[in-house]
C-alpha cells in the first residue's frame, strides 16, 4: 500500500514516478525576539551573530530589500534594538529541490501511522525545506480526515529510509515520546545487553518499551570484528564549531559539559569489497548517532559526505548531504493498552 503526488506530464517525463519536481514555496517568516544581552546591538549584527552561517552584507542586502521588519514597521536601514524588540524576516520564496514524494503503509490502526519513507524526502521543515517533507504531504493527504492528521513524532535523516511513527491524537504523540525518553533515560542507569536482549535495556534487565533496529553499509575493512560479533559504542556527542553553521552535532570534546550521553550497538552482519553491512540498535536518539558513531569507531557511513575517521565533522560538509546508505529496519513499540507491537520495514536493496 503507498501513495503519490501527481506531477504535470512534462515535468514526470524527467522524473521518476511518484516525484514532487523542484518548485518554488511561499516564502517564510523567521521571528526573533530581543533580549536584554543583545539589547544596544545593531540589526545586522544580531542576525549576522543569530545566523553565522550567513554574512553581514548579505543581510544588509536583505534589510535594504525591506525583507526586516521591528515590531511591525518594515526597516530598510540600520537600526539599534532594545530588549523586547520583535524582529522578523520575512524570506522571499526560494525554489525547494525536486523529492521523493511516496511511501509505503507499514501500520495504519486510524491513529497510529507508520510508514516506510523513502531517502531523500525530508520529515520536517529545515534546511532549505518547508513544503516537501513528510509533514507537509500529510496536511494535504490526510487534512480532512476525521481522525486527524498524522503528525511524526520523531526525526530520521533526509536520506535515511525505513520506518518513521506518526501519530493523530495528541494523547498518542505524547506516549510515544514519552517511550522515547524512558528508554533514554535507561542510559543513565548502566543498562547494557546485546541486541537480542534489548540494548538499553531498562532498570532490572526488563526489555525498554521502545527498540529501534537499524541497518547501514559502512567503509569496508575498517572493523575489528568477525561476522556475527558485536560492538557497544558509547561515544558522547556534543556540539563544535562549523564553518558554514558554526555548530554541528559530533563526537563530543573530552571534558564537553553540554556532551549527550549515547549508546549503540553494533552488529556485522556481512563484509564486502565494497562496503561492510552492519545491524545497529539504538536508545539513545542522539542527533545523527549512528553516524557519528560509525565514524567514531574509525568506521563511517559508506558515502557519508559530513562525518569522518573519529566522528568530526568534515569542513563544508552539511548534514542533509546525500550519499550514504541507513535504513531504520525495525520498530519495537508498547502502546499504553494491549500487546507490543512490532514493525520491520521492507528490505532495502543492498541493506539485506
Amino acid at each position: 500500500m503507498g501513495w503519490w503526488i501527481d506531477v504535470p506530464p512534462s515535468l514526470a517525463l524527467s522524473l521518476p514516478p511518484g516525484w514532487l519536481p523542484s518548485r518554488p514555496n511561499g516564502g517564510w517568516a523567521y521571528r526573533d525576539r530581543i533580549s536584554p544581552a543583545a539589547a544596544g546591538l545593531g540589526v545586522v549584527a544580531f542576525y549576522a551573530g543569530r545566523y553565522g552561517h550567513t554574512s553581514a552584507t548579505v543581510w544588509e542586502r536583505r534589510l535594504a530589500a525591506g525583507e526586516i521588519s521591528r515590531n511591525g514597521v518594515p526597516l530598510r536601514a540600520d537600526a539599534i534594538l532594545a530588549g523586547a524588540d520583535r524582529l522578523v524576516w520575512q524570506r522571499p520564496p526560494w525554489p525547494e529541490p525536486a523529492v521523493p514524494a511516496h511511501w509505503g503503509v507499514i501500520h495504519d490502526d486510524g491513529d497510529l501511522l507508520v510508514i516506510d519513507k523513502p531517502s531523500g524526502l525530508p520529515v520536517l521543515p529545515a534546511g532549505g525545506f518547508l513544503e516537501h517533507t513528510v509533514l507537509r504531504l500529510l496536511e494535504r493527504r490526510h487534512g480532512g480526515d476525521p481522525g486527524g492528521v498524522p503528525r511524526p513524532v520523531h526525526r530520521l535523516g533526509r536520506f535515511t529510509s525505513g520506518l518513521l511513527v506518526c501519530a493523530r491524537r495528541p494523547a498518542s504523540r505524547a506516549w510515544l515520546s514519552a517511550q522515547l525518553r524512558e528508554s533514554t533515560g535507561s542510559l543513565a542507569n548502566g543498562a547494557s545487553g546485546g541486541v537480542g536482549g534489548g540494548v538499553g535495556g531498562g532498570v532490572g534487565g526488563g526489555a525498554p518499551p521502545c527498540r529501534k533496529l537499524y541497518r547501514a553499509l559502512l567503509v569496508p575493512g575498517r572493523l575489528a570484528l568477525a561476522t556475527g560479533d558485536s560492538l557497544a559504542i558509547t561515544t558522547a556527542i556534543g556540539r563544535r564549531p562549523h564553518p558554514p553553521l558554526g555548530e554541528i552535532w559530533c563526537a563530543a570534546e573530552a571534558g564537553d559539559p553540554g556532551a549527550l550521553p549515547a549508546r549503540s550497538q553494533l552488529t556485522l552482519l556481512a563484509k564486502g569489497s565494497e562496503a561492510d553491512l552492519v545491524e545497529v540498535a539504538i536508545v539513545s536518539g542522539r542527533p545523527h548517532q549512528i553516524r557519528i558513531h560509525c565514524a567514531a569507531i574509525g568506521a563511517p557511513l559508506r558515502g557519508d559526505p559530513l562525518y569522518v575517521p573519529g566522528g568530526r565533522a568534515r569542513p563544508g560538509g552539511l548534514p542533509g548531504e546525500g550519499g550514504y546508505r541507513l535504513q531504520a529496519r525495525w520498530l519495537r513499540l508498547q502502546p499504553p493498552e494491549g500487546l507490543a507491537l512490532e514493525l520491520e520495514a521492507p528490505p532495502a536493496e543492498g541493506l539485506d
